[in-house]
């Protein structure tokens, strides 16, 4: 990794749109096969049947401790932390002082104790957070932090397994690993199990669309729990998710997973000193500003309004409760049109220059995927995270549309870029195209299985 930091690499490149949409960003495969069966049968199974998605390796892990973490966690935090208690888990955000989001990831509190609450999730708001905990520790204060990165980057086992139980028939293997009824847990909560004999702990949520338990516990204990989880599904299916069909999981669930980091003004000046260039991300799609800002986006633009709580001072406090009085934006799922997307892949079987690839089960070529979303001549907004769901047989992307563009409405997807990054994963030869995309609700399950499929020009 180079030393180069992010302040430096921006003075370098010009500026930060021209950084990171050249900047490339290693493509690797999770250390997780990439399938088990093979990844359309095991995206259905989370939908027909049972699926166990094994997250103990890629995301990168921030433990935490101290008298002074979650008074520190505040001050840069729009979520509550009144009620913050062992037991119990969050979806934390952060954004800068215009109130725009730098991340989320999910901070568990496992216990009281050293390292007894961890960050999981993309490194994106870890870094920030991380930034704080050693200014924190520097002023004296009690705070300490230890980063796991992901099994790509890391040597080594990581501290947990992660095994996430999903499907219709979850509960049924459950009650088969605890040899009667599933006790009942509220939605981001954490209990304490036995499984095979281990200690294990459980958060209740859901990915994928589907609810289920998310179990963790010492590694050591991995390879027992993961085959009593099997030997317990074998009778209703369970198949188990690799790394190509659990990429597709943020496209049912809703969850946009990386966000474009509001990291680049003055108040993150001294952070940018601080940050690798090569942590920074690169940005990948057709949106393509001079103005760095418009690939900004506010919680309420993805979703994560609902984290947010003007119960305490904050950075960015101030501009964030004028964008909760003034939501432009809103999320949603994009169900692109049959057609088009065929004519994307035809085009590489044809002379002259194709469109851009348009890979299956994900179409993703940056670590921040940008498309530009229009209808007509007006930009409505933004297509993030891109792909296919073979249950439904549908193509599609999480977006952040204007709040005027009604579920129903048409618009289009600008795929490809204008004019061509130089990254390494973006095709050097390619022609821009447009794909006519539906507005549905995120997540995308009732509406699109009921009104949209409805439609008798659409194939059911």
């Amino acid at each position: 990794m180079t030393s180069e930091s992010l302040a430096e690499a921006i003075a370098r490149a010009g500026s930060p749109v021209e950084l990171l949409r050249n900047q490339n960003w290693p493509a690797f495969t999770f250390p997780v096969a990439p399938e088990f069966t093979n990844w359309r049968d095991e995206q259905r199974a989370w939908n027909t049947s049972v699926a166990l998605m094994d997250q103990s390796h890629h995301m990168t892990q921030l433990f935490l401790h101290g008298a002074d973490l979650l008074p520190m966690l505040e001050s840069i935090s729009p979520n509550t932390f009144g009620t913050f208690r062992p037991g119990v888990a969050k979806q934390l955000i952060s954004v800068n002082q215009d109130g725009y989001l730098i991340g989320d990831g999910i901070l568990f509190y496992n216990a009281e104790g050293p390292e007894g609450l961890v960050l999981i999730g993309h490194h994106i708001l870890i870094d920030w957070v991380r930034y704080n905990a050693e200014k924190a520790e520097a002023a004296g204060k009690d705070v300490h932090h230890r980063l796991e990165a992901n099994s790509h980057m890391r040597q080594g086992p990581p501290t947990f397994y992660r095994y996430e139980l999903q499907g219709p028939h979850a509960n049924q293997v459950m009650e088969k690993l605890f040899s009667g009824p599933v006790p009942e847990v509220k939605f981001f909560h954490i209990a304490d199990f036995t499984i095979a004999g281990r200690n294990v702990k459980a958060l209740r949520h859901g990915m994928a669309g589907q609810p289920g338990f998310e179990f963790f516990g010492p590694w050591e204990d991995s390879d027992v729990v993961l085959e009593a989880i099997l030997d317990a599904g074998g009778e209703f299916g369970i198949r188990r998710v690799g790394a190509k069909a659990y990429s597709a999981t943020p496209l049912e669930s809703g969850w946009v997973p990386t966000p474009f980091p509001a990291i680049f003004d003055e108040d993150f000046a001294e952070y940018r000193e601080w940050l690798p260039a090569a942590r920074a991300g690169s940005i990948g799609g057709s949106l393509y500003s001079e103005d760095i800002h418009e690939f900004y986006m506010t919680p309420y633009d993805i979703g994560l309004g609902k984290s947010v709580r003007f119960d305490h001072d904050f950075h960015g406090r101030a501009a964030l409760e004028k964008h909760a009085e003034n939501q432009r934006r809103r999320k949603v799922t994009l169900l692109w049109n049959a057609e088009d997307v065929a004519a994307v892949v035809r085009s590489q079987l044809e002379p002259g220059t194709p469109a851009k690839f348009l890979d299956f089960p994900k179409a993703r070529y940056g670590l921040y995927q940008m498309d530009e979303v229009v209808q007509g001549d007006r930009r409505v907004g933004i297509s993030t995270d891109a792909g296919y769901i073979a249950y439904d047989q549908l193509y599609m992307s999480l977006a952040t549309l204007d709040t005027d563009i009604a579920d129903g409405d048409e618009v289009e997807v600008v795929w490809g870029e204008d004019p061509i990054s130089r990254k390494d994963s973006v095709d050097a030869d390619h022609r821009q195209v447009r794909i006519r995309a539906t507005v549905a609700p995120a997540p995308y399950h009732e509406w699109a299985r009921t009104v949209y499929r409805a439609d008798a020009s659409v194939p059911a």
